[in-house]
């Protein structure tokens, strides 16, 4: 597909603080591309923004909340004059046994993941209708295979991947092209609060290669650049997860078996496991959601 220039397109990026979001936001602007930055930590935010190489600007929002949400696109209209890429990216994230999570962590992961990505979607799409733009959705790995012990972002990120899907549908027609980012252990904040679990770490060094590594997080941005160059439908941050769209299928059953195997060899010591929202990311969200300033 051929590759569009970002010299001078704006780009939004949500869950821009750290992480994926963060070097995204850093490779667009080295490309060209005016960033918004979007997200929970406005200092953090500020920090991201003032090492861009052009022009950018960041905004204080909540995913879930769209009346926020429909006032950043109106802001970003303005200080811009057009949106041409939003990349949906916000994400938190947490483990432990269903029964014993904690409920709250547990339906956040749900709402930030795909009810965030949704809003996100929502305020923006009318924007990206009059420039012909592009949406990309980051996904993951756990939207392709269930896993045990992630209930709720598996659940949040296998219902991105669909509404992306339905979406594309919509809003081709109207110049809209939206993609579905994927990624695997990619070395982030929220990666490494996870493996500080000492059963989640282990559990996830018992997967299969190459499902069990970390990636780094350069070259796994550096795809989902080039995808964003070429308004991919499909962007892959490591080069197997393509392969695994092919075996999808059979993933269930065979996790269904070897899953209860690991579980009835970790149940023992599963009680510690934490069911918070893991990470740097995990824990601003924690702090909004109690009201207290970040």
């Amino acid at each position: 597909m051929t590759k569009v220039s970002l010299e001078g397109q704006v780009a939004v990026v949500t869950g821009a603080a750290r992480g994926v979001g963060e070097l995204l936001a850093r490779k667009l602007s080295a490309r060209g591309a005016k960033v918004a930055l979007v997200g929970l930590e406005p200092d953090a935010l500020k920090q991201v923004s003032d090492r861009l190489h052009g022009e950018s600007g960041f905004w204080h929002a909540d995913v879930t909340d769209h009346e926020a949400m429909a006032q950043v696109a109106t802001e970003v209209k303005e200080r811009f004059g057009k949106v041409d890429i939003v990349v949906a990216n916000a994400g938190v994230a947490n483990g432990g046994p269903f029964v014993e999570s904690d409920p709250v962590a547990w339906r956040r992961v749900i709402e930030v993941n795909l009810i965030g990505s949704a809003v996100t979607a929502r305020a923006f799409l009318p924007v990206l209708m009059e420039s012909r733009g592009y949406l990309l959705q980051i996904a993951s790995l756990a939207a392709i295979t269930p896993a045990p012990m992630m209930t709720a972002y598996c659940a949040s990120k296998s219902g991105v991947e669909a509404y992306a899907h339905s979406l594309r549908a919509e809003v081709g027609h109207k110049g809209v092209r939206v993609g579905v980012g994927y990624l695997s252990w990619t070395d982030t904040d929220m990666v490494r609060g996870a493996d500080q679990d000492e059963v989640m770490r282990e559990l996830r060094q018992r997967l299969p290669w190459p499902s069990n590594k970390t990636y780094p997080l350069g070259p796994a941005v550096d795809r989902i650049v080039a995808g964003i160059e070429r308004r991919s439908s499909h962007v892959y941050a490591q080069w197997w997860l393509r392969g695994m769209q092919g075996v999808r299928g059979y993933l269930p059953g065979i996790i269904g078996a070897v899953g209860q195997r690991e579980m009835r060899r970790f149940e023992p010591r599963l009680k510690g496991v934490s069911t918070g929202l893991v990470g740097a990311g995990g824990a601003a969200d924690e702090q909004h959601q109690q009201g207290i300033s970040p």
